[in-house]
Formats: C-alpha cells, sequence, structure tokens
C-alpha cells in the first residue's frame, strides 16, 4: 500500500480528494484492498465526521452522485425533512440552538442506500462495520486539531452563547486548542460504533433513533422518533445540460444543481476561447450568469414534492438562450439578492475499474445548529434555517417539507463516460466557485490544482461582509478590478486563498489516467493509488 499525500495526484488505478488528508488516506486504503468508489467514498465522509465535525456529521445531510464505468448516474439526496409539528414558528426561524435543529438528517440513509447500489450493482465486498472503522479508532484515540477546525471556532468566538455545545465540547476557555493538541470524540466513537453494528437505518429507528430522539426533545428540538422513522433518502435520475462537447450532471430540485447547470448552459453561448483565463471579460461574464441564475434559483427552487419546479423549461434551450440574451458585457446587472450561507465537505473518488462518485457532506452553517444532541456526540445540523416564513415563497417550511438546499455536487461526461468528478463547499458560493473552476478545467485545459489554485469571486455576502459587493480574492490584479468597477460591479477583495472561498475539489479523468487535487485553501489533498 501506498499513496502520496499532496494538494494533487496522479495515478492509472484509483484516487481520493477530501479536505482532510487522513480522510483521503482512509479512501485510498479502501481502494487498495480492493474496494470501489462508493465504498471508499463511505470511509472517506466517515472520517471527516471525526476529522471535520465543524462542516459535516452523522447528523446533518449528505448528497452523491454515483456513476458505475458504463457511465450509469444516479442521484442520491439524502436530505432531512422538517418536523411533523412546527408550533412556535409564526415570526422567525432560530439560526442556531434547538429550535433551528427542525429537520431530520438525511446523511446515514443515504450512505446506507449507496452501500446498497456497492453490495447489488457494483460487486462491493467490504463490509459496513469495516468502511467506519477507521473514523471509529481517530474518535477514540485522536488525530491532531486542523487548521480549519481552529479558524472556525475562532471565528464564532463571540457567539459562545449561541453554541454552549460546542464550545464546551471542542475549545479551552473559549477560544480554539492550540495546533497540535489532539482531538478525541469518545461519545461520537461510540456511536460510530452502534452504526458499524447494527447498520444506517439504527440512526431513525433502531436504539440510536432513540437516543437521538430524547436528546433533541430534551434540548428543544420539535423533532421526534416519528419524524426520524420516515426519513429516506432519494435515488433518482439526475438534471444534466451540454457544455462544450459534453455533459454535466447535478442533482435535482431541491437543491441548487439546477443553478449549476443554468450558470454553465449560459455560459456555454459564449465563446470563451476568445475570452483571456482571469480577465475582466471572463470574471464579467461568470459574475452576469450567475446572476441571471440567482434570480430563477430564489424564484422557484423548493422541494418538488410540496411545489411545482419547472425545471425541464429552466434548462431548456429557448430559456438558457434567454438569459443569456440579457447580459451586457460592458455594463453589470444591478444587484442585492437573497444570501444564503453554510459550510459543508467534498469527497471524490474514482476506483480502477472507472466507477467514480461525487459527494457533498454538510451539517449547514460551521458546527450547524451548536446542539450536541444528548449523549450521542453528534452535531446535529441547522438546515431547516433556510426556510421561508412567507406562506406564498416556494421555499415556505410546512411538515415533513424538505428545504431548499444548496449542496450540488457533479459530474462531467463525454461520449456517455464520465470524466470529471467535482465539488466545493460554500453554499451561495457553490455555484459560483463551479463555475471558475468548470471553466478553468473544461474551457482553459488547466490541471485540477492549478484551477482550483486561482484567485475566485464571490457574489453578495460573506460571514464578515454584510454588503452586497462582488468579493475577490486580493491577488485579481488590480487592472482587472478597475475595469470590473469601470463596468458597474461594486467590489471588495479578501485575502488570498480565503477559506471563505470555498473547498472545492476535482479528480479528472483523461487517457493518462487519474489527475485530481483539492483546494490548497483547505487542510485536504487528493491521493492516488500505487
Amino acid at each position: 500500500m501506498s499513496a502520496t499525500p499532496a494538494k494533487s495526484a496522479h495515478s492509472r488505478t484509483g484516487m481520493v480528494t477530501s479536505p482532510h488528508a487522513l480522510a483521503s488516506q482512509t479512501g485510498v486504503d479502501v481502494l487498495q484492498s480492493g474496494g470501489n468508489a462508493i465504498e471508499a467514498a463511505i470511509a472517506t465522509v466517515a472520517t471527516l465526521s471525526v476529522t471535520y465535525p465543524h462542516f459535516c456529521g452523522w447528523g446533518g445531510d449528505v448528497l452523491m452522485l454515483v456513476a458505475d464505468a458504463h457511465g450509469k448516474v444516479q442521484s442520491i439526496s439524502g436530505i432531512g425533512q422538517a418536523a411533523g409539528t412546527l408550533d412556535g414558528y409564526r415570526d422567525s426561524i432560530p439560526m442556531r440552538g434547538p429550535r433551528s435543529a427542525l429537520t431530520t438528517a438525511g446523511a446515514a440513509d443515504a450512505l446506507g442506500q449507496a452501500f446498497d447500489i456497492s453490495r447489488q450493482d457494483w460487486g462491493g465486498s467490504q463490509s459496513w462495520g469495516a468502511l467506519l472503522a477507521p473514523a471509529i479508532a481517530l474518535a477514540r484515540d485522536g488525530f491532531e486539531i486542523t487548521a480549519s477546525e481552529r479558524f472556525w471556532l475562532d471565528f464564532r468566538a463571540s457567539e459562545r452563547a449561541q453554541m454552549p455545545d460546542i464550545f464546551q465540547a471542542f475549545s479551552e476557555q473559549g477560544r480554539a486548542p492550540p495546533m497540535g493538541s489532539v482531538r478525541k470524540q469518545p461519545l461520537l466513537a461510540r456511536t460510530l460504533e452502534t452504526l458499524a453494528e447494527r447498520g444506517a437505518r439504527d440512526l431513525y429507528d433502531g436504539p440510536l433513533a432513540q437516543r437521538i430522539a430524547h436528546g433533541l426533545a430534551a434540548a428543544g428540538s420539535p423533532l421526534t422518533l416519528a419524524d426520524m422513522a420516515r426519513t429516506r433518502a432519494k435515488v433518482e435520475t439526475p438534471l444534466a445540460v451540454d457544455y462544450r462537447g459534453g455533459r454535466l450532471l447535478a442533482h435535482p430540485p431541491p437543491t441548487q444543481g439546477l443553478t449549476t447547470l443554468q450558470i454553465m448552459g449560459v455560459l456555454e453561448r459564449f465563446d470563451l476561447s476568445r475570452i483571456a483565463q482571469g480577465s475582466a471579460d471572463h470574471y464579467h461574464l461568470l459574475v452576469e450568469a450567475t446572476k441571471q441564475a440567482f434570480m430563477d434559483r430564489n424564484r422557484y427552487l423548493a422541494d418538488p414534492d410540496f411545489v411545482d419546479v419547472p425545471r425541464e423549461r429552466l434548462l431548456s434551450k429557448d430559456h438558457l438562450d434567454t438569459l443569456a440574451s440579457r447580459i451586457r458585457t460592458a455594463h453589470a446587472l444591478p444587484w442585492p439578492q437573497p444570501f444564503q450561507t453554510g459550510d459543508t465537505v467534498y469527497v471524490g473518488a474514482v476506483d480502477g475499474a472507472g466507477n467514480a462518485v461525487s459527494l457533498l457532506g454538510t451539517v449547514y452553517y460551521d458546527w450547524g445548529s451548536g446542539v450536541m444532541v444528548g449523549d450521542t456526540g453528534l452535531i446535529w445540523h441547522n438546515r431547516g434555517a433556510s426556510f421561508s416564513l412567507d406562506p406564498a415563497h416556494p421555499n415556505a417550511l410546512a411538515p415533513g417539507k424538505r428545504p431548499f438546499h444548496t449542496l450540488n455536487p457533479g459530474i462531467y461526461q463525454r461520449e456517455g463516460r464520465t470524466r470529471m468528478v467535482y465539488g466545493t463547499q460554500g453554499a451561495d458560493g457553490q455555484p459560483q466557485t463551479l463555475a471558475a473552476v468548470l471553466t478553468r478545467l473544461i474551457d482553459y485545459g488547466m490541471d485540477p490544482l492549478e484551477a482550483l489554485a486561482q484567485p475566485r469571486y464571490l457574489l453578495g455576502k460573506t460571514f464578515s461582509d454584510a454588503r452586497d459587493s462582488l468579493k475577490l480574492e486580493d491577488d485579481v490584479p488590480l487592472a482587472v478590478r478597475n475595469e470590473l468597477v469601470q463596468r458597474g460591479h461594486s467590489i471588495s477583495t479578501v485575502a488570498a486563498h480565503s477559506p471563505l472561498m470555498g473547498h472545492p475539489g476535482a479528480i479528472v479523468i483523461g487517457s493518462d489516467g487519474l489527475r485530481g487535487a483539492h483546494d490548497p485553501r483547505s487542510d485536504g489533498c487528493a491521493m492516488g493509488c500505487a
């Protein structure tokens, strides 16, 4: 067994990319022991639930695209639904605390259904317990605290009163432990042991579910054991849009996968070969395409089980032509629009047979709701905070409804075969980051690490800047920034390689094998099998 821990990697026999080196190594170990891409992805995200607890976990959601070696792709949407009883949500939905923990967690069922697909259709041979074993060992024995965890603990230091569970469990006197400290999570280790022994559904209708329901009720969440038992991930056919001789695939609503596809569908109508990468023309076109897609997103996207989402029309040739025609190359569309926040982890895995997985796991905001559930060691997410209380809004809060979801991992195929897996952390920034990364990978032919390292943009508010400006990393050349100002963009800058700009990962499948990378803004890396 051998793997190279670096931001980028090359291999002919298998690869994993994730935001933490220990997680990527776990996935590669699975591949090198004969496991497939689904099995590697499950082991990787299970490890991330321990090493990146501020961004993902079993108390959150997971979305996956799984593509077999013949090109068949299925989307698995592990999105928890709102509680069956929602008393007391008339005036506001809290962003933190027990009342923000109002949707069930879809992660475990999504991973469980993926495991079933692996066994039934992909010849999977790894046991469920074996895939969780590395995560159990890390939770029990400890690992060195990450720079990302320290950043987000210190960033939220002023919010200790809103998240007492988090700061009691993870901080030292309200501050992040020093680098080099060892993080152990014994309660989480025992919960993972239960999941390993009893299977994913124990989180919904077994003894673990009863402990979770008791802990949520004691904290003040509206979720019940019956709500947990109703939770099921959806396995569906993904949406698709043509791009540069291939097809981009993404999850259907209530995710903003449709939004990413709209942005790329609009960009398909412009000849980027005539536009220099990183120029003012490039950024302007990315931003203006984003604006057009975001207006549709905010008008339509919600749970299609509750509202009509005209997905076929929104991705139709005529509609994308119309959106593209609204873009003025010399002038920016004035902007403020609603902002979504959130944090996530991306996992990409490709095995030697050509099977591939593109996965995002989340607890929504960093540290989720801020609630640790009873004695389980689980951090519960706050994805329900994205609902609206406007009854006329498509994303209006309702019992049993799935909330609008920012997660949208992707796959790019040509001639019916997978050629790329990709995804990013970053909520509102996800479609924007993906547009920048995909144009650099597909249109400009960059190596994955080069594409991920390039300066990026973010339209709208961020955690630290409430202005509806166009945020640019400050390694965007000054001349480019000045030209964008001349076109009407309101510009503000953030530090180069800012953690606010998301942590994308990508694996490209080419004639020379697999080339992958994870964002240099993260603690992660891509690793290839020997």
